[in-house]
């Protein structure tokens, strides 16, 4: 029998029940992945992130990410959340430290700010598919309870991925996608045909401080509805600049943004993205918010 340590964190804010919730278990060696796939679906997070101790001087630690049903190889809130705690926990100090995922090594940079902590997350390789033949944009919007007219002009129904991929569906009106009562069981049909499995239809508003306000779909994979999702910002950004959607908006080597997620079901949140191009092509993207600690138990297994 060993006690482990779980927190749930409230990512992408410091208001404790804002934000996006992640459970996370910051001394996960020697559980087993049925172990963590119950601990997952008993806290019944969008995601929970389980740290495991390094092996290779190539990384610093390793994380794994569960949904209640299944891993997914990177997930933004719960990296927030993971290192986050780590940093409240004492074991990680400002600075940079290289966390192994299963969508690869990446750098996520703790930054200390009087005695709280704000954290960097670097996603994976930006990947932005071609846009979708005109009768899935049919199924989608049909899927979401809209119609094709509905979509902004500028914005094709494609594929956009930093290490876990989602499909990009842009609205014309704030109001419609609050008010927006998708259906999931057919939403969970399209990813089937179209391999993805979340949808992340979202608003642009570049006349406010806040550019993009979203909402995230994931129920092919347990997640009715995501509040405020890194891994769907992170590719919003390479896709913008892909199609060269805000181009007015960006600067020759990069283009920043804030976004706010999760007003709908009352879970709001805010992070900034920024992506980094080259020759007018994503080549990185990073997205950075804050979070609070709304509680932590022990279990004994």
């Amino acid at each position: 029998m060993k006690k482990y340590r779980i927190y749930q964190v409230d990512s992408f804010t410091r208001q404790r029940f804002h934000g996006n919730p992640a459970g996370v278990v910051p001394n996960a060696d020697g559980l087993t992945e049925e172990q963590m796939q119950r601990i997952a679906r008993e806290l019944n997070n969008s995601e929970t992130a389980f740290i495991f101790s390094s092996t290779s001087p190539d990384y610093d630690v390793e994380v794994r990410f569960f949904t209640p049903t299944t891993e997914v190889p990177l997930c933004g809130h719960a990296t927030i959340a993971a290192h986050y705690v780590r940093a409240v926990e004492g074991d990680a100090v400002s600075g940079r430290v290289m966390q192994k995922t299963k969508a690869g090594i990446l750098p996520v940079d703790i930054i200390q700010e009087n005695s709280n902590y704000s954290i960097v997350m670097t996603q994976g390789t930006p990947e932005v598919g071609k846009p979708f033949r005109s009768e899935v944009v049919e199924w989608i919007a049909d899927a979401l309870g809209i119609s094709v007219c509905d979509l902004h002009e500028h914005c094709p129904v494609a594929i956009a991925s930093a290490g876990h991929a989602k499909v990009m569906v842009g609205l014309k009106s704030n109001s419609q996608l609050h008010s927006l009562q998708p259906n999931l069981a057919k939403l969970s049909a399209i990813s089937e045909e179209i391999g993805c499995n979340g949808y992340y239809v979202f608003t642009l508003n570049p006349q406010d401080e806040v550019l993009v306000h979203g909402r995230m779909f994931a129920p092919a994979i347990g997640v009715a509805e995501d509040p405020v999702t890194g891994n769907a910002n992170g590719p919003l950004g390479i896709y913008l600049v892909h199609y060269g959607i805000c181009r007015n908006l960006e600067s020759s080597d990069a283009f920043e943004f804030t976004i706010m997620q999760g007003e709908a079901i009352q879970r709001d949140g805010t992070m900034r993205v920024h992506v980094k191009k080259e020759n007018n092509k994503p080549v990185l993207v990073q997205i950075t918010g804050e979070a609070v600690v709304a509680f932590s138990t022990e279990i004994e297994i």
